[in-house]
């Protein structure tokens, strides 16, 4: 349920209870349609999760190769949720398309412009010299979009 922000926790009474209170009083609750579809998800027919679960470590490895194989980045195989988040340290500094790259979110403002391909960059985490890719989309999509990503950055002198 991408982007629903439902969740639940397990764990330590004390810890649960802390949690809840901080919680109540940093974010609003969830929208009842919400909460009524995430049931639903967790109670109901789960044969779609196996199906997904494949489909997004294919798409996993599918982004993380395709983006590690492009000079200048450098791109390890995530081990959770559904980003990738390649260091781009090496292009920062370079020419790209008359542009010097001051860094990544120059880069990814580039990116965005030069090829329509949406990424965020690391200064929005307090990293810079990152990007983050999402790979919650089709194996085409992916291969496509970073397939503009690389045609791009091999211009980079």
């Amino acid at each position: 349920m991408t982007g629903w922000r439902v969740g639940w926790l397990i764990g330590p009474a004390d810890v649960v209870k802390a949690a809840t209170n901080l919680q109540s009083h940093a974010t609003s609750n969830v929208a009842n349609v919400s909460q009524i579809a995430a049931l639903a998800a967790v109670s109901g027919d789960l044969s779609a999760v196996a199906q997904m679960r494949v489909a997004f470590d294919r798409r996993r490895l599918l982004i993380s190769g395709l983006l590690d194989a492009i000079p200048g980045v450098d791109c390890p195989t995530p081990e959770g949720a559904f980003y990738v988040y390649p260091s781009v340290k090496d292009v920062v500094g370079r020419t790209l398309r008359g542009q010097t790259i001051e860094s990544s979110a120059h880069l990814a403002s580039v990116i965005l412009d030069e090829v329509e391909v949406a990424v965020v960059p690391g200064e929005a985490f307090g990293t810079p010299g990152y990007l983050r890719l999402s790979y919650a989309t089709s194996d085409a999509d992916i291969t496509e979009g970073v397939g503009r990503m690389a045609a791009l950055l091999s211009e980079a002198r």
